[in-house]
């Protein structure tokens, strides 16, 4: 039976806003399958406007930025350096600039805001500070990572170890695997190696930094340990087995790199006068609130399937609560 609430609601908000639950499963993965409800879905929670966004980003790089394959045919710090200052600006510019509209300028107020609270100081910070410790560790260790993989992958690519066949350049395989290919594949990348790093030695030594942070902001996204930017952006790896086109792999530096900072951003929704838009994400603010929920992304039902959804009801989460208490007990020895 449903918990009530003073106000009817079912979910667990901590503050005025009351995020809509619960959370359903993708309409592309229902059954009966429901073909208009999964269009929909498509076009409104995975191509707009962020992936719209970052495709723009990844045409205009790959037509004038992109160094040529001749150059990249070879490692050399050059072109290397000119990779790393792009993607160290492109991060600086969303993550920074969506925490200054939303934190600095505050011009939303608490408007569509998951959490009441701000973000926080203390000696569990890096310089006392939840954003300077969050900021140090997106643009140094962050930013390097994503800079690493991405390069490599251009070399291997650009030197023949990668071949990349004729029918990669095909228009619709690269408008398909930019935007569905590399939104599904960093999915489940995502959960596997996020669940990983949650089981006990790896979280302390190295996911607990990135948990550090209850209460996400847009410089959260990617603050993680070096070791877990090793393993987060080893995503790049599947483009060495699945031959793509130059246009995907940089649609994939801005989906798993700046691209997490919308979805850690704290607020539903940006508003930008009458207009607003998709931005922080219930599903992963709940798994930063309750740790074992939620390891995956709403774009893949992976949590629906291995039974750790969270989907933002009161019901749910005492059930959950409930089933870990069982499995801990179960484990503990009988004294």
């Amino acid at each position: 039976m449903p918990i009530a609430s003073p106000s009817g609601y079912q979910g667990l908000a901590s503050g005025p806003y009351e995020h809509p639950v619960p959370l359903e499963i993708p309409a592309v993965f229902a059954w009966p399958p429901r073909p208009l409800a999964a269009i929909e879905w498509t076009v409104r929670m995975i191509l707009y406007p962020w992936v719209l966004l970052y495709l723009a980003m990844s045409l205009v790089i790959w037509k004038w930025l992109l160094p040529s394959e001749a150059t990249m045919s070879s490692l050399e710090p050059g072109w290397i350096a000119g990779i790393w200052l792009r993607n160290l600006a492109v991060v600086a510019l969303i993550a920074g600039g969506l925490y200054w509209w939303l934190y600095v300028r505050r011009a939303q107020g608490d408007d569509f805001k998951f959490n009441p609270r701000w973000p926080s100081t203390g000696s569990k910070f890096t310089f006392g500070s939840q954003v300077r410790d969050n900021a140090l560790w997106t643009m140094t260790s962050g930013v390097a990572f994503l800079t690493g993989y991405e390069s490599l992958t251009h070399w291997a690519y650009a030197s023949g170890l990668v071949q990349r066949p004729e029918w990669s350049s095909n228009p619709v395989v690269v408008v398909l695997m930019a935007t569905l290919g590399v939104v599904f594949v960093s999915t489940a990348h995502f959960w596997l190696n996020h669940r990983l790093i949650h089981t006990v030695p790896l979280y302390r030594r190295i996911h607990a930094l990135h948990h550090r942070n209850p209460n996400p902001t847009p410089w959260t996204g990617i603050s993680m340990h070096p070791l877990e930017h090793l393993v987060y952006f080893s995503g790049f790896l599947v483009w060495w087995v699945i031959p793509v086109h130059p246009l995907v792999i940089l649609m994939f530096v801005f989906y798993d790199g700046p691209g997490p900072a919308p979805s850690h951003s704290g607020f539903a929704r940006i508003q930008l006068g009458r207009w607003s838009m998709p931005a922080g994400d219930l599903f992963h603010q709940l798994h930063h609130r309750f740790f074992e929920v939620n390891y995956g992304n709403t774009q893949m039902p992976i949590d629906w399937w291995s039974g750790t959804w969270h989907d933002g009801t009161r019901t749910t989460h005492l059930q959950l609560k409930g089933r870990q208490r069982a499995d801990q007990t179960s484990a503990d020895p009988v004294s």
